[in-house]
């Protein structure tokens, strides 16, 4: 399981030797491995505190211990370990079960900066009491997602095939190899335990019970969520919903052709995108940065885990046999998966993924992505055709400040200069679909090239 999460290992160890530590609280969805990883972080310390406010003896020690010094004492003495006893520690897991843990938080990093706290817990927006709130200033936030391409090759011991992926670029014998790891990676997706079962057996006939008890988890979490009967039985009809609707653009009212306005749906929608299951994509209208989100528009639905979308919408019997990603699911599925790497490479939890749109009578025009490189806001498309056929990139291109674009594509790594229809001139680099997690890193070698 280790080598799964090198990244945000990585990312942990960067927060560990950071001068300026405070408490790490750790977003993600359920099944993602938040504790799973925390506990292999754990391994360079000398003491490592697990602290798991779902049991009452834990969680009490935060309720009846007002003074914080002395919940300090407490907490090293039901452990029966010792405050001198070297580098230490503590994680608190499910700190949304008790809301006064909350508030210790600032505590931690006022009082005892000499140890190391991260907590995780899901929702904690909406479980919260309104009076209580994560103390501002005095923590730090990073999200967990799951397994990205790189992190499956790890997870194979494919160690070959990872240095390629990250040479840049990736030497053009290594295409065939990473082209069948990253299509066996595109039908099964990246929720941690799934991984895992497929690695050990190495059978995809074996997975479905894995798929259907994470659905029945997320369902049997709903409520929780939800702060009435009725939300709970919409929320249930949306996350089923959702695997049919990912990667489309949706409106609200009558959500998954159901009887449900748009204000229970929205409220539904966005209880689950608090609870990270599902992303709202909004689009954007202008081509350069900030990127403001138009909210008056309808959004593209995605949700945690391709690989969920393709068991639940019946996709993986057809990837298997089809040579092109991009024909499986109307596009939906290759776009909906580059979104996914897109986003694996950020631990950031406010980043979210953006598309451009321009609307007008009788001549939309739509961009998959687009994304900040260097402080130009590059227009990603993914599909496969003639250069000269993208026409809503070559609109794109019209109006951008700048000379670069991206087009994932079934294809070869190219780099070509092109010419919008007015004559614009720009650089269009396309790269096969199995670079979607290094765009960022070939964008900055195109300007450089």
């Amino acid at each position: 399981m280790e080598s799964f999460r090198r990244d945000i290992l990585s990312e942990l160890e960067n927060w560990r030797i950071s001068p300026v530590r405070k408490p790490l609280v750790l977003r993600g969805a359920r099944q993602v491995g938040k504790t799973t990883v925390v506990k292999m972080f754990a391994r360079q310390f000398d003491q490592f505190i697990y602290l798991n406010l779902e049991r009452s003896e834990e969680a009490r020690l935060f309720v009846e211990l007002k003074d914080f010094s002395r919940l300090v004492e407490g907490i090293f003495f039901v452990k029966s370990m010792k405050r001198s006893g070297g580098s230490t520690l503590i994680f608190i897991d499910e700190i949304q079960q008790v809301p006064e843990a909350v508030n210790t938080l600032r505590y931690f990093y006022e009082d005892a900066p000499d140890l190391y706290v991260i907590a995780a817990g899901s929702l904690l927006e909406t479980l919260l009491d309104e009076k209580v709130t994560v103390p501002v200033g005095r923590v730090e936030y990073r999200v967990i997602r799951p397994v990205s391409f790189r992190e499956f090759l790890e997870a194979l011991g494919e160690q070959q095939a990872l240095q390629q992926l990250n040479k840049i670029p990736t030497d053009e014998f290594a295409y065939i190899k990473l082209w069948n790891l990253f299509h066996r990676y595109a039908i099964i997706g990246g929720m941690p335990e799934v991984v895992s079962h497929y690695i050990r057996f190495n059978d995809l006939t074996l997975l479905k019970p894995i798929y259907e008890s994470l659905l029945v988890s997320y369902i049997n979490d709903v409520e929780k969520y939800a702060r009435n009967a009725t939300l709970t039985q919409v929320i249930r009809h949306t996350i089923k919903a959702s695997f049919a609707e990912a990667g489309k653009r949706i409106v609200f009212q009558h959500f998954g052709n159901s009887n449900y306005g748009s204000r229970e749906e929205g409220e539904a929608l966005r209880t689950l995108e608090k609870a990270m299951l599902v992303h709202l994509v909004y689009p954007t209208v202008h081509p350069q940065l900030p990127i403001l989100p138009d909210y008056k528009k309808s959004p593209r639905l995605h949700i945690i885990d391709t690989g969920l979308m393709n068991h639940f919408v019946g996709l993986q019997r057809d990837m298997i046999t089809t040579r092109n990603l991009q024909e499986v699911y109307q596009g939906r599925m290759i776009e909906h998966l580059v979104g996914q790497e897109l986003l694996a490479n950020h631990f950031n939890v406010l980043f979210n993924l953006s598309f451009w749109v321009r609307q007008k009578k009788d001549a939309s025009a739509e961009v998959d992505y687009v994304i900040d490189v260097e402080g130009n806001l590059i227009p990603i498309e993914v599909k496969s055709g003639a250069v000269g056929k993208l026409r809503s990139l070559h609109l794109y291109m019209e109006r951008a400040p700048h000379a670069f674009a991206v087009r994932l594509y079934g294809g070869d790594l190219t780099m070509d200069r092109v010419h919008t229809p007015s004559g614009k001139p720009f650089y269009l680099l396309s790269l096969p679909y199995f670079l979607a997690s290094q765009t960022e890193n070939y964008v900055r070698w195109m300007m450089n090239n």
